[in-house]
């Protein structure tokens, strides 16, 4: 009777495996390797070495608490001399007197998560199994066989291997960069990001059926976007979009999703406080880098909140200019979500690549708070009838305003404004830190014929819904329901089939009476200033005219909430025949500065009236106010694993103390862990600087961030790359 053979232990090869597979820079060790790629084992054995015709090997690999053949969580893979790109393979490459080399490869839709390896190894009539370790396995963008397969090497660099990006904030005249650090790769975060999967609903409900169906990007992705708000579940992110942050942490504080990530999972998974759309959607693309799917961070100003799906946002103003509260729509200054890169199996061809997830709790989608996979392309073209919430995106990035004047309980069309949604689309760039207006991939040129017929099937789409289905907007209050000369309700079904003629009218009105008004700013404002804004009217008409004017400004939150109107003025302009005229407002921080959220964003209302009836103008402006940059200077020469000096200059933009100053500073490869560190109190107008010491853990681009913080402003942020050489000078 032969020998039996034994297993001594097995040598998983984290370096060439993890260098092989892309993951090299996920930090600490473990076997973290991509699905649709062969990887590679040792295994050493006791006496004596593998013998073929006389000792049988398997190998087994399961993942879950319950694995099972039948539902793929679980493979018993014969070795083999050749392998298979449809099943699990187990291939000897090597052999010695002690011990095997197997190739081990996943098919490129096996299951994502976590893994069991055992080797079951039989002599004769006798079997041993042996539990020998465990590996991390992830979808794989540069495999063929993957869904996610992304074929443009750079764009795999950028969207899934970079780990740090800007965030584009403001408003669409003055869009700003927001440095973020996604820190996929820190050691804890690949754990965290499928503990997010073990945490969702769906798994908790029915655990079979959520890990047998981890092998595809749409499932995975709307779990996850599902997870990183708290509203269904254990997510990671509550939100919150005004008010005081003092119970937690305030969403423009953050530098980067590493530090929420691992609040999360340190606190039990409580969700951590406060995010608002730019923090869910930055860290759903730390997750679904980490995951191994590509994906990027998207900002559209003028984003539209639709939530009554007609394609239409209304907004409302008394006479005096002040924007009042409608609790059914609202236009954002920006919104930020996610795109992430996947075929599209379940959607007809040329719909697949880019997907719009929004985290951000909006709205639910088959009753729970997420948004999407929705396909990109599918918007352009009006297809609002593939999943996943195409009219809600459709309507984010493309929706018509119409504006209203309310009187009584009555109201007046001013405008249908058909270009006011949706503008400068912004992302990162690849391979630099330049931003990428991406707007043509979501809708032909704004105001053209192509896109307006986009619009119009849109519409018609949605027109069957509407009628099947109630609102699901909230009730209005009753001064802005929609009202007839006589006084009956209009509803928005009457509106849409009206509408075509009632916007002729109206623009025919506005083109006869021939008066142009627009709002310029003198010069951009930074926090602190005074704001001068200068009012243009222009009559193009060939005799002349008197406007009575209505000016007036409000804080507004990001999410489009109108706040306190702080400042009015009214006036007569007299226009002679083909006359302009120009009047400059002056609104000094002592006005303002009161009344301003942590948006810094400003709403400017013109309401412009002449003596007939028809000759009505409204023109509005929204503004951001911005803070001085803060200068990042490093002290030295950058060297791996050896300190250096980072100095940081900055002003106090205020002609007022501030106290309780935090500096707030991160960065992947830079620092292991958030840097926080007082600063004291800063004098009216003063300059300030402050030194602290990094350590460069990791080679190549790195990026440092920075924020700081005071009882007068929370996003004083600034951001350096670093270039870190991969081996220390001698």
């Amino acid at each position: 009777m032969a020998e039996m053979l034994e297993v001594a232990f097995l040598d998983l090869l984290y370096k060439k495996n993890k260098e092989q597979h892309h993951t090299d820079d996920i930090s600490g060790k473990r076997l973290i390797v991509r699905r649709g790629q062969a990887f590679t084992i040792n295994l050493h054995f006791k006496s004596r070495g593998f013998q073929p015709g006389v000792d049988q090997l398997n190998v087994i690999v399961e993942t879950g608490p319950w694995p099972e053949v039948t539902s793929r969580t679980k493979a018993v893979v014969p070795l083999a001399t050749l392998g298979s790109r449809n099943t699990w393979s187990a291939v000897c490459v090597g052999k010695n007197s002690t011990g095997l080399a197997i190739s081990l490869s996943a098919p490129g839709n096996a299951i994502i998560g976590q893994y069991i390896l055992k080797i079951q190894v039989s002599t004769g009539n006798r079997n041993i199994l042996y539990q020998l370790g465990k590996f991390y396995l992830l979808f794989n963008p540069w495999s063929q066989d993957d869904e996610v397969y992304l074929e443009n090497e750079a764009q795999r660099q950028e969207y899934v291997l970079n780990d740090y990006g800007f965030i584009y904030q403001g408003n669409k005249d003055w869009i700003s960069p927001c440095p973020w650090n996604f820190g996929q790769f820190e050691e804890d975060i690949v754990l965290i990001c499928l503990k997010l999967l073990d945490k969702n609903l769906n798994y908790i409900q029915d655990a079979f059926t959520d890990l047998s169906r981890r092998n595809d990007p749409v499932y995975v992705s709307r779990v996850i976007c599902a997870m990183i708000n708290s509203n269904d579940d254990d997510g990671v992110l509550e939100g919150k979009w005004n008010g005081d942050f003092s119970s937690g942490v305030s969403p423009s504080t953050w530098n980067g999703s590493v530090a929420i990530l691992r609040k999360w999972q340190e606190s039990g998974h409580q969700p951590v406080k406060y995010g608002q759309c730019w923090v869910f959607a930055a860290v759903m693309c730390t997750v679904m880098r980490c995951l191994g799917i590509p994906s990027r961070v998207i900002t559209g100003f003028d984003s539209a909140h639709d939530c009554d799906s007609n394609l239409l946002i209304e907004e409302y103003y008394d006479h005096t200019g002040k924007k009042l509260a409608n609790e059914s729509d609202s236009v954002w200054n920006f919104h930020v979500w996610t795109e992430s890169w996947m075929a599209r199996k379940d959607l007809p061809p040329g719909y697949g690549g880019w997907q719009v997830l929004d985290p951000t709790p909006q709205e639910m989608s088959k009753g729970i708070y997420c948004c999407g996979p929705t396909s990109v392309k599918a918007i352009k073209e009006g297809e609002l009838n593939m999943p996943y919430d195409s009219p809600f995106v459709f309507a984010m990035v493309n929706a018509d305003c119409i504006s209203w004047r309310v009187q009584g309980a009555k109201k007046e069309k001013h405008f249908h404004d058909s270009r006011l949604i949706g503008h400068h689309f912004s992302t990162k760039s690849v391979g630099s830190d330049h931003s990428e207006d991406i707007t043509e991939n979501y809708k032909y040129q704004e105001g053209s014929q192509q896109e307006r017929n986009v619009f119009m099937k849109a519409r018609k789409m949605l027109k069957p819904l509407e009628m099947r289905s109630p609102s699901r907007a909230l009730s209005k209050p009753a001064a802005l329901h929609s009202s007839q000369s006589n006084g009956s309700p209009v509803s928005h079904m009457d509106s849409l089939e009206n509408g075509d003629q009632e916007d002729e009218r109206l623009n025919r009105s506005l083109k006869e009476a021939m008066l142009i008004m627009k709002f310029k700013l003198a010069e951009f404002p930074y926090v602190g200033q005074t704001i001068q804004l200068l009012l243009v009217t222009a009559n193009l008409a060939g005799h002349a005219k008197n406007l009575k004017l209505n000016v007036s400004a409000q804080s507004v939150g990001h999410a489009g909430k109108p706040l306190k109107q702080f400042w009015t003025d009214s006036l007569y302009v007299a226009l002679g025949l083909k006359e302009e005229k120009g009047v400059l407002f002056k609104i000094p921080y002592s006005v303002y500065g009161n009344f301003l959220d942590e948006s810094n964003s400003i709403h400017f209302v013109a309401m412009g009236e002449q003596n007939t009836n028809w000759e009505k103008l409204l023109v509005q402006k929204d503004i951001t106010l911005a803070f001085p940059d803060v200068i990042i200077s490093v002290l030295g020469r950058v060297m791996l694993h050896q300190p250096v000096t980072i100095q940081l200059s900055f002003a106090n933009p205020f002609n007022e103390a501030i106290v309780d100053c935090l500096l707030v500073v991160e960065g992947s490869g830079l620092l292991q862990k958030q840097l926080q560190m007082s600063i004291g109190a800063m004098g009216p107008k003063q300059r300030s600087s402050v030194n602290f010491e990094i350590i460069p853990y990791k080679s190549g681009v790195k990026q440092l961030q920075v924020n700081i913080t005071s009882n007068k402003f929370r996003a004083m942020k600034g951001s350096k790359s670093i270039d870190v050489p991969p081996i220390a000078s001698q």
